[in-house]
């Protein structure tokens, strides 16, 4: 039985049908061929009761349409790393590979980052579930592999930067693991590259994992390690992001004093003007005005009647191309009109995140919107 295509379809909150409509949309988009409706339907319900196996040419369309790895897919636990180095021969040759990653090949790691930072953005996480897996994977050959400090930190650098963002893919697409695991890795990479910016925001990220799966409390402690761990050494712009991710993970711990207070921290840290990426942290985006929306949520979490003004505000400015955030500004909006008993306009509000939620793939905004729901 294959559970995995199971959970990820149900995670989507997509019947079979909606599964299958799905597989023909890529298959156009794509221009590949795929069996009849009537087959897929066969072929869906005998892959999810253990009847058919998932051939190899329908796991390339399932994996980035449900945003998971083969193994999840698959059902088949993670395999044991193979040996990397048979001998001597073997050994030198890959350390003579890395050593000779060049200024311009480290650049090129960045550059590939960056555009898979924007396809997420815009389009969400699952269909780059494959080329992430190998973005990473080669990352970490060459950092495996490479002697000398100074090829190794802006290596380790790039590496920390790309399994954060990976992290966060997979905790948007519900593989809560994996999520734990990049995480893990980009930690470990920061340490190597002596980045304290990037362990930083790797641990603040992480600490969301802790909250949604049940510990609040021990994301909190998490980020706030994350924040001594940072001391003077960071940017205004990811100390004011800290201090408000603490404050939307002391929401959810039902810590309210402390959450006005990280608020009223994250804002007077805030470098004035539009400009909201850090220069020093490119996965950082915020200024002013995402911060009026991360208010607006630790707001609309604390059931304060003023998060409506300030997550209305956050919307007339917010970056069409931020789907995945859109979506759960429109979420906040339903529960801060929730808080106020105005139901019509809650409903208005889920009506469009659930719309952003499936455009952009995102479970987790996907679970939040059927959170929502029931309580209308």
């Amino acid at each position: 039985m294959s559970t995995g295509l199971r959970s990820a379809r149900s995670a989507r909150g997509w019947s079979q049908e909606r599964l299958i409509r799905e597989i023909e949309r890529y298959a156009r988009e794509h221009i590949l061929d795929v069996a009849s409706t009537a087959s897929l339907r066969v072929y869906v319900s005998e892959w999810e009761n253990g009847k058919r196996a998932i051939s190899d040419r329908y796991a390339a369309i399932l994996r980035p349409l449900l945003g998971i790895t083969d193994s999840e897919l698959r059902d088949v636990p993670t395999a044991a790393a193979p040996a990397v180095a048979d001998g001597y021969d073997e050994l030198l040759l890959r350390i003579d590979s890395a050593s000779s990653v060049s200024p311009s090949m480290v650049k090129a790691f960045y550059d590939q980052t960056e555009l898979f930072r924007t396809m997420d953005r815009e389009k969400g996480a699952g269909r780059l579930i494959d080329q992430m897996a190998e973005h990473l994977s080669s990352l970490e050959e060459a950092l495996n592999f490479t002697v000398l400090p100074d090829t190794r930190q802006p290596v380790a650098v790039a590496l920390a930067g790309a399994s954060t963002l990976a992290a966060w893919q997979a905790l948007d697409s519900g593989a809560v693991e994996r999520a734990w695991r990049h995480y893990e890795l980009a930690k470990r990479a920061a340490r190597d590259a002596d980045a304290p910016m990037y362990l930083a925001h790797a641990m603040a990220e992480q600490a969301y994992v802790l909250s949604e799966a049940g510990r609040p409390a021990l994301g909190v402690s998490l980020v706030r390690d994350a924040q001594r761990s940072l001391g003077k050494a960071g940017s205004p712009r990811l100390r004011a992001w800290l201090h408000a991710a603490e404050a939307e993970l002391c929401a959810h711990a039902d810590l309210p004093d402390d959450a006005l207070r990280a608020l009223e921290v994250a804002d007077a840290a805030i470098p004035s003007g539009p400009e909201d990426r850090d220069p020093d942290m490119l996965s950082i985006f915020l200024n002013t005005s995402h911060l009026t929306r991360w208010r607006g949520n630790v707001l609309a979490m604390l059931g304060d009647g003023e998060a409506v003004s300030s997550l209305y505000e956050a919307l007339g400015t917010a970056d069409p191309t931020f789907v995945r955030a859109k979506a759960g500004l429109h979420c906040d909006l339903v529960k801060a009109h929730l808080a106020r008993a105005e139901y019509d306009d809650a409903q208005t509000h889920l009506r469009q995140a659930r719309l952003l939620a499936s455009r952009a793939g995102s479970v987790r905004q996907r679970r939040r919107v059927d959170l929502l729901s029931s309580r209308l």
